[in-house]
């Protein structure tokens, strides 16, 4: 009866953590997170822009960003029409290097995070840290943190 019971006990911890484990990891595929800030409000001159695409058949992306100078002295980026596949732990990075196409890409570049993307839908803004000369970065991505792997990719071009 004992080995029973502590079966059905290491049984239910296991079953609950696996549990928890793919909701954490495969929910963000059924879960939408839809964002819908406005654009800033100061007169805001467009520094660069790009187009988001795919980084492959199971990560995509669309929409557009653009990189804005509020004027007073804040950066701000601006993506809009938006989307991207939902996952666990997605940042929107800054990085050195033009025409990401893979993971590594990404890695082997220098880079810089903007934070946590707000949602994978809908227009939403970033604010640059001031310390960051815009014209070192060519690209903006979308950056799984937690397993490394890249969802989205844009060439930022002058505006």
């Amino acid at each position: 009866m004992n080995k029973t019971l502590v079966a059905a006990l290491i049984s239910g911890i296991v079953g609950f953590a696996a549990g928890n484990a793919f909701w954490y990891l495969a929910s963000p595929l059924w879960i939408n997170v839809t964002v819908s800030e406005s654009a800033p409000t100061q007169a805001s001159v467009p520094l660069m822009t790009g187009t988001f695409r795919d980084a492959d058949s199971i990560h995509r992306g669309k929409g557009t960003v653009t990189i804005l100078d509020t004027g007073n002295g804040r950066r701000i980026a601006r993506l809009s029409d938006f989307q991207v596949t939902n996952g666990p732990d997605l940042e929107v990075w800054l990085v050195a290097k033009r025409n990401i196409q893979s993971s590594s890409d990404v890695k082997a570049s220098k880079y810089v995070s903007l934070g946590q993307l707000k949602g994978n839908i809908g227009d939403q803004n970033y604010e640059i840290p001031a310390n960051v000369e815009i014209n070192d970065y060519e690209s903006i991505v979308i950056w799984c943190e937690q397993f490394g792997v890249l969802f989205s990719a844009a060439d930022l071009t002058n505006a």
